[in-house]
């Protein structure tokens, strides 16, 4: 199989499209490639409603903080970058910047491109809309959890600090 289609397998995107549904996103990505250190996305990038997957190593998800920048969180193969404005967000409520570690190849598609699909294959899109989703509120609970977590140290709750 090619490096595509087998991480759109890993990816909650296509949990609910069959192996032809899959064949025909297939031609929407783009791989690129990045060496250690490079910057993915950041705010104002160039490409700001674009969908990335990651396929092959880690990507970081930093954030500024003060005069640094902190990583908030490690993107492994199959996670999603870009949701934000991919749904229709705007390009000015991205604050993270993304970085390759290591060597990384991460799948890129055009909101453009997969909104072509919407008059031809609209269960297509709302398949993979639902994927988007999952994979967002994925983020939100892993969100809530570390708040709880730090709250629960900060005030010394639950008996478990």
């Amino acid at each position: 199989m090619s490096l595509v289609i087998d991480t759109l397998r890993t990816s909650s995107v296509t949990d609910e499209l069959s192996d032809d549904e899959v064949q025909m996103i297939e031609g929407l990505f783009d791989v690129q490639e990045y060496k250690s250190g490079e910057v993915i996305v950041q705010p104002g990038d160039a490409r700001p409603d674009n969908l990335y997957i990651l396929a092959h190593g880690d990507i970081e998800v930093r954030i500024a903080s003060g005069n640094e920048e902190s990583t908030i969180h490690v993107l492994k193969p199959g996670d999603l970058a870009g949701i934000i404005t991919f749904v229709g967000g705007a390009a000015s409520d991205i604050s993270a910047t993304l970085y390759a570690v290591g060597k990384t190849k991460v799948l890129s598609m055009a909101r453009v491109d997969f909104e072509k699909l919407i008059n031809s294959h609209p269960m297509i899109v709302y398949k993979v809309m639902r994927g988007v989703t999952r994979n967002m509120h994925s983020v939100v609970r892993r969100a809530n959890s570390q708040s709880t977590e730090l709250m629960n140290y900060i005030y010394h709750a639950n008996g478990r600090y």
